[in-house]
């Protein structure tokens, strides 16, 4: 069985976009693939567990600069695993010095999944370049999660006929409605009854632009729940407080991914207001989709429209504009039929386009393709060495 070792930052439990689809991926490929996970731990100590049937080492992590994990361990932990394919996923600055600064295996393939470009921390990717390049160089494939992202990304534009467009894929399963999930979202309802519900889910940072669905709300009868957390709660609790929404926006805190299906199916709408191209694309789009919720969402340049489509599965509007933001949210809750329509196209392509089953397979076929190539190239370099020397007369 093909041996991938899998370099990440974190891994599940851990929440986030990056961290749940490389779960969802190692779970649904095991069967083909003998997977080993190595990412950093958010403690000052090295955990090596199973999880859900996955070795997974997590690295001690000895301090963060700029959202960057500090890993001391982790050349060692590279040097001592025997791997065909080695799978990347970026932006990772530790992992990839570590790979650099790391033993390897004399023959083995390399793939990078290129989440996002690095866009905030100017100072660090000045650093980091010419280390990545020497990492997206020596690649055999490069993963792209969306058109827009390739075609929108100067540096996946320098390595382009290495790329490959595999979006993510979800476990439509989790969100489809069952008696349990019907009931809760029922209790959820009931909870904030009389406005319709609006949902956005994600961490509570710059690039969320949740301050913008915070102003949206001063022109519409709604109610706006905001699952996660991160530092900038107490900004927008402030600015939901100044803005005289307060009663009208909830901040839920933290909900595990796990117990996310039925806010989804309690909302009338969802809600996406990035600013940044740090948002690559929004996983968390196509877990409402799924329920069969509309999206607001903003025209990034970036993945964040490619999952959904304006006017087929909700409405993409111009980024940093409340007022914009506003318009759309309220057009939809005027529009029950369109919005139900909207629902009901972004639940089919979901599980047409962006299923855990498509995503696996496209991705085992790309895994397979690079080790075949370095297995033959590894077969040529034996036989030209086996060849005896030609003496000229």
């Amino acid at each position: 069985m093909m041996r991938v070792l899998q370099v990440g930052k974190y891994y599940y439990p851990y929440m986030g976009g990056i961290e749940t689809h490389l779960s969802v991926l190692c779970n649904e490929l095991k069967p083909h693939v003998d997977f080993d996970v190595l990412v950093c731990n958010t403690k000052r100590e090295t955990k090596r567990e199973s999880v859900q049937g996955i070795p997974v080492t997590r690295c001690l992590e000895v301090s963060q600069v700029a959202s960057t994990s500090l890993c001391p361990t982790m050349p060692l932990e590279l040097s001592r695993r025997q791997y065909d394919l080695i799978h990347f996923h970026f932006p990772h600055p530790m992992g990839v010095v570590s790979y650099l600064a790391s033993r390897r295996p004399a023959r083995h393939g390399v793939v990078i999944t290129y989440h996002s470009d690095i866009v905030r921390q100017r100072r660090l990717l000045r650093l980091y370049a010419p280390f990545m390049t020497r990492v997206m160089n020596r690649a055999d494939a490069i993963i792209c999660t969306s058109p827009n992202y390739l075609e929108s990304s100067t540096e996946l534009q320098r390595h382009r006929d290495k790329c490959t467009v595999i979006p993510y894929g979800i476990d439509v399963e989790q969100f489809r409605m069952t008696p349990e999930i019907e009931a809760a979202a029922a209790a959820i309802r009931q909870k904030y009854p009389g406005r319709p519900i609006l949902l956005g889910v994600g961490r509570l940072i710059y690039y969320k632009g949740f301050e913008y669905a915070v102003r949206a709300m001063r022109s519409l009868d709604a109610t706006l729940l905001l699952a996660g957390d991160g530092p900038l709660q107490r900004e927008l609790e402030s600015l939901a407080r100044a803005c005289g929404v307060a009663d009208k926006v909830v901040f839920l805190g933290e909900i595990h991914n796990d117990a996310l299906a039925p806010y989804y199916h309690a909302a009338d709408l969802f809600v996406f207001p990035s600013v940044a191209r740090s948002e690559a694309f929004g996983i968390v789009q196509l877990e409402a989709m799924a329920c069969g919720v509309p999206v607001v969402n903003t025209d990034l340049a970036s993945g964040v429209p490619f999952a959904s489509r304006h006017d087929e599965s909700g409405l993409t509007v111009e980024p940093r504009n409340a007022e914009a933001f506003a318009a759309a949210i309220g057009a939809l809750l005027a529009n029950p039929s369109r919005r139900a329509a909207f629902g009901e196209a972004a639940r089919q392509r979901v599980a047409r386009e962006f299923t855990k089953e498509v995503m696996a397979a496209q991705t085992l076929a790309l895994y397979r393709r690079v080790h075949e190539r370095v297995r033959s190239v590894a077969a040529r370099s034996s036989s030209s060495a086996d060849q005896p020397a030609v003496t000229a007369l």
